[in-house]
Order: C-alpha cells, then sequence, then structure tokens
C-alpha cells in the first residue's frame, strides 16, 4: 500500500493533474465572484461560504477524469484487476492521492481567498473545517465516476454530470454550517457532521462501487 501510494503521488505529480492548475481554477473562481454581484462587503462575506465550496468542488473535479485513464491507456489497470492488491483498496489509494494533491491544497489555501471575499473569525474556520471533512468526499464520489467513464473516449462532460448531483448534498450541509457560525440561529454541530457523515459513507462504499464499475467495464 505504500509503494502504491507513493507511486501514484509520482504520476499525478508528473502529469500536471496536481495541486497547482486546481489552485489556479479555484483563484479564478474566487477573484471572479466580486466582480460578478459587486463590491458590497456584506452580501460578500454573506456568500462567500457557497463561494469557497463552489469552488473548491469545481477546482476539485479537474483531476478526476485521468484517475484511471491513464492507467487503462498504458496498460496498468489490467494489472491491477488480476493483482493481488484488491482492487477497492487501490481505488481507496487513488481517492487518497487525489484528495491530497487537490483537496487538501485548496483546504489549506481557503483562509487567503476567504479572506479576499471578507470572511474572517469564526466562519472562516468554519469554512476551513468543512472543507477538512468534505473535500475528501468529492475525490470518493469522483472515483466512482471516472470508473463508470473509464472506457470512454470523452467521458469528461459525462463524469461531471455523474458527480455534481451526489457531491450536492455535501456543498447543502456544509454551506449551512459556515452560515450557523456566521449569526444564524441554526446550530453549527448538525451540519458539520453530516457533512463528516457523507465524506465516511463514501470513503467506504467508493472504492467498492468503483471497483464493480472498473471490473465490469473494463474487466
Amino acid at each position: 500500500m505504500k509503494a502504491l501510494l507513493i507511486r501514484e503521488l509520482r504520476l499525478s505529480l508528473r502529469s500536471g493533474g496536481g495541486a497547482i492548475p486546481a489552485l489556479l481554477f479555484y483563484a479564478a473562481v474566487v477573484i471572479v465572484i466580486p466582480f460578478a454581484v459587486g463590491p458590497d462587503p456584506i452580501l460578500l462575506a454573506t456568500i462567500a461560504g457557497a463561494c469557497l465550496w463552489i469552488g473548491a468542488l469545481l477546482a476539485s473535479l479537474l483531476g478526476l477524469e485521468r484517475m484511471f485513464r491513464d492507467d487503462a491507456e498504458d496498460g496498468s489497470l489490467d494489472q491491477m484487476l488480476i493483482g493481488q492488491t484488491p482492487l477497492p483498496l487501490v481505488v481507496f489509494v487513488k481517492s487518497l492521492v487525489h484528495w491530497t494533491v487537490t483537496g487538501l491544497p485548496l483546504t489549506l489555501t481557503a483562509p487567503l481567498f476567504g479572506i479576499f471575499l471578507g470572511l474572517e473569525g469564526a466562519p472562516l474556520g468554519a469554512a476551513m473545517a468543512t472543507l477538512a471533512v468534505g473535500t475528501p468526499s468529492i475525490s470518493f464520489i469522483g472515483a466512482v465516476g471516472a470508473a463508470v467513464t473509464v472506457s470512454m473516449a470523452r467521458g469528461g462532460l459525462l463524469l461531471s454530470v455523474l458527480v455534481l448531483p451526489l457531491c450536492v448534498p455535501v456543498v447543502i450541509f456544509a454551506v449551512g454550517a459556515v452560515r450557523a457560525v456566521s449569526g444564524s440561529i441554526d446550530p453549527f454541530w448538525p451540519p458539520f457532521l453530516m457533512v463528516s457523515g457523507i465524506s465516511l459513507l463514501f470513503a467506504v462504499l467508493g472504492p467498492f462501487v468503483a471497483a464493480l464499475a472498473l471490473r465490469q467495464g473494463h474487466g
């Protein structure tokens, strides 16, 4: 598992699907928001949590298409299908690597973008907390979509169509948790725990569903 993790990290960084493209896209989304809604600081602070999450969701989609595509093209996926390492474990490691090179950098840089949008104090901390526990779910959900579309010539659009609806509950509860700390009468912990529960659910189920899709579509 350690060797697989190191291999996937190296391949991800070499293929250009690492943190830099995702961060650039994240920055572009956040910077455009003030031009679209106006410079009102109160309005920007109100929607800042949603902007951070939408930007993180869209940026996380960038590297999903190549999660299994490169392995399918060079024959590595065939070896994974017949190898001794359980395929769900391989999918879990690849999903973890995707989060490490995409979701984790987005979470760590969220304070800079949050301050740019006027988010600070407890709401900013809540946004970082929800991103930390919620972005892994995007990687595990995305692994299922990547496995379903791996054999398609141009599956990028279909991948987004499959993944985005499944990620909507994560965004809803995460933004609700940020708003709860921003002065809302709603409590913070219920939506935060829902985000955490969704991530744990897909961390368990996602690798098995993706492994089944890979065997059916590429086996």
